[in-house]
């Protein structure tokens, strides 16, 4: 094939982004726009619909990209491998809970048909940068990261109601729906974790959810990386959702710090200089357009035979982690597993 059928299903705030970057891909053509609310699909521009099987009958497309809150994932994704599609996108945090998502992993997988998770993070430029300085030996053995979460979106009474309403009465917030990315980063990072420890609450009482907490992750051959997250926090940058926080990753030999710019720097062990490994970021889009990167990643795996990162089948490991870290903070223990 030369080229990708796209089509769409969920119209919500973070659709946009999603069709955006399709249009931007020479080898896509986006052929339809589903949503329950087919005027919300249609505003998008494209071919609308409120009905995922008529869509896919009437528009054949080769790839299905799912663009729902988690109880959506499984159903729609069962339809899609009904319809032999060549591929299916799906939104983390990837169904709602870890035996449904290996459920659906499995029929994919019968099915022969790639089945890849949208965790978009760890294609955001900086993490990107910390990892081309892992592999050049700029800090020498890492032995511990940081992140603090600091969005500053979650204060009042009215909290997400004006994006992402659904947030409110989700039982499971902080971990679910946000830390994925950071469990998904730590592990492209430094490894798959061998253990966690947590500790979650909630701070915002109109949620259903935990909305602040730390987790430990312990990392093979010693490393440890910390989340810190708060939803009702904010740190230091003109638009608190390009980074969502600031990191550090820290070795025997440097360390390197992401700021709420998106920039990333390192400094040599011992030293008081920093040198600038990547800029402020200039990209207009989420994240440091990671949407767009992820999306192009997927087309030149499918089209062009490359290697693809986040399979379901490997982002079950962050779905079993996550498991784990709402079982620690429950029960007050480390949790841990053999290293695979």
């Amino acid at each position: 094939m030369t080229g990708l059928r796209v089509a769409c299903l969920g119209a919500g705030y973070f659709s946009r982004f999603h069709v955006e970057s399709w249009r931007r891909i020479d080898r896509v053509r986006l052929v339809g726009h589903c949503d329950l609310d087919p005027a919300r699909a249609a505003a998008q521009g494209l071919p609308a619909n409120g009905d995922l099987e008529t869509m896919l009958a009437e528009t054949r497309p080769d790839l299905l990209d799912i663009i729902l809150p988690p109880d959506g994932h499984a159903e729609a994704i069962r339809t899609a491998l009904a319809h032999g599609l060549r591929a299916i996108v799906c939104q983390k945090p990837f169904c709602r809970d870890l035996d449904e998502a290996r459920a659906v992993t499995a029929e994919a997988a019968r099915a022969g048909i790639p089945l890849i998770v949208h965790e978009n993070f760890r294609f955001q430029p900086w993490y990107r940068a910390m990892h081309r300085a892992l592999a050049e030996g700029r800090i020498g053995t890492p032995l511990q990261m940081t992140f603090r979460l600091r969005p500053g979106d979650g204060q009042g009474s009215d909290a997400y109601l004006d994006r992402q309403p659904y947030f409110r009465t989700m039982p499971r917030l902080l971990i679910h729906e946000t830390a994925v990315h950071w469990i998904d980063t730590f592990r492209f990072l430094l490894g798959d974790p061998v253990a966690v420890w947590a500790d979650l609450r909630r701070c915002n009482p109109v949620l259903a959810g935990e909305d602040a907490g730390y987790v430990i992750f312990e990392h093979p051959g010693g490393a440890r990386s910390l989340f810190d997250g708060n939803r009702l926090l904010d740190h230091a940058s003109d638009n608190p959702r390009r980074t969502m926080g600031e990191a550090l990753l820290e070795g025997t030999q440097g360390t390197l710090t992401l700021t709420g710019d998106g920039a990333v720097a390192w400094r040599g062990f011992g030293a008081r200089s920093t040198e600038i490994l990547l800029g402020p970021d200039p990209a207009p889009g989420f994240g440091g357009d990671c949407v767009h990167h992820l999306q192009s990643h997927v087309v030149a795996g499918l089209l062009d035979g490359a290697p693809l990162e986040n399979t379901a089948a490997d982002y079950l490991a962050v779905l079993r982690i996550e498991a784990a870290i709402y079982e620690s903070s429950q029960t007050g223990t480390r949790i841990g597993w053999p290293a695979t």
